[in-house]
């Protein structure tokens, strides 16, 4: 998958997203800081969301559109009071953009209705995120397609079933290159409600790049998802004294985030492929291994025998698979001690 000139691929490091969402907490200042400590991480892309609660939701308070799972962060908040909260003006995306272009790394965002693409692509965004909430929304999956942009897409909430329709809606309607992104959609979620065993059966049936959308506390799953084939790693991105913002629950700070782009990295390198020869090192390394050698001076045509031979490090001599053959056997020379018995020496 290309985005720009950026290369997402298994023999790539993997695809960093910062997810900036909330975690603005109203203010511009705290979400350009965000962009300057995500780009000093290392990350490959800062994510935004182009919210409008009015297309979202509507304003009341009747019951279904309040939250009311207790397990919820946002419990007892309403939708529009969510999203309207979570929001932030145009201008400020322009600005965000602009940082993130000057800091080196790539912005996109995830809208969340169809105007919302319209004004991102006023904006000239080089791809489009689609949020698990929204991965269903078909209006606004044509709206997406018909811009013919890289798509990532996060898959919570959908059936196997319903993951084919709508990757299939999307290439009807222009998508030409999509990502799918495994997530438990749960905030923060839970490493046993992960099933990243996914990731490997995602890429064998939709022949694209998947990724992982993390909703966990920590970075070890996304260290773990890379692991098993992920190309691409989307996790929300905090200021340390950014303690109250809506996302706060689930994001990792600067710290965390250097953790999770270094060890995505060495998780990817270390995948490899299926290979049981010796690498050139490893080659140098077997010399330290045990092998025969001499205990005790030994006579030419003398018998080899637990008490002049011994398996001990370095490796110079026969390897160890041969021990039981050779004792019995006599030598063709004399051999003095702390030398490698060769085969040669066995007549």
């Amino acid at each position: 998958m290309k985005i720009k000139k950026t290369i997402i691929s298994s023999k790539n490091s993997p695809f960093i997203i910062a997810e900036l969402s909330a975690n603005h907490d109203g203010k511009l200042y705290k979400a350009l800081k965000i962009v300057d400590h995500a780009a000093r991480c290392g990350v490959s892309a800062i994510k935004i969301q182009t919210i409008n609660p009015e297309k979202i939701t509507l304003n009341t308070k009747k019951k279904n559109f309040i939250i009311h799972n207790k397990k919820s962060i946002w419990y007892k908040k309403s939708f529009y009071e969510l999203y309207k909260k979570a929001s932030m003006p145009i201008k400020w995306q322009k600005e965000i953009f602009a940082r993130a272009k000057k800091r080196g790394i790539l912005a996109f965002s995830t809208p969340f209705d169809e105007q919302s693409v319209d004004l991102l692509e006023k904006m000239d965004v080089p791809c489009y995120k689609i949020a698990s909430f929204e991965n269903n929304h078909f209006p606004l999956l044509k709206k997406i397609a018909e811009t013919k942009k890289p798509v990532i897409m996060s898959l919570g909430m959908l059936s196997l079933k319903e993951i084919y329709e709508s990757v299939n809606y999307l290439k009807k309607h222009g998508t030409k290159e999509i990502a799918l992104l495994k997530c438990t959609s749960v905030y923060p979620a839970k490493e046993e409600d992960l099933n990243l065993k996914s990731i490997q059966d995602l890429r064998k049936r939709f022949n694209c790049e998947v990724g992982f959308s993390d909703h966990t506390k920590d970075i070890y799953s996304s260290i773990a998802a890379v692991s098993l084939g992920a190309t691409i790693i989307e996790k929300h991105f905090n200021l340390i004294e950014n303690k109250k913002s809506l996302d706060s629950k689930f994001s990792i700070t600067e710290l965390e985030m250097k953790q999770l782009v270094v060890g995505c990295d060495m998780a990817q390198k270390s995948i490899g492929n299926i290979k049981y020869s010796l690498s050139k090192d490893e080659k140098i390394s077997k010399k330290n291994k045990r092998s025969i050698y001499a205990s005790k001076n030994i006579k030419k045509g003398e018998k080899f025998s637990e008490k002049n031979v011994s398996v001990v490090r370095p490796g110079y001599g026969l390897s160890p698979r041969f021990y039981f053959k050779i004792i019995g056997k006599k030598s063709t020379k004399n051999i003095f001690f702390a030398d490698p018995i060769k085969k040669s020496h066995i007549c």
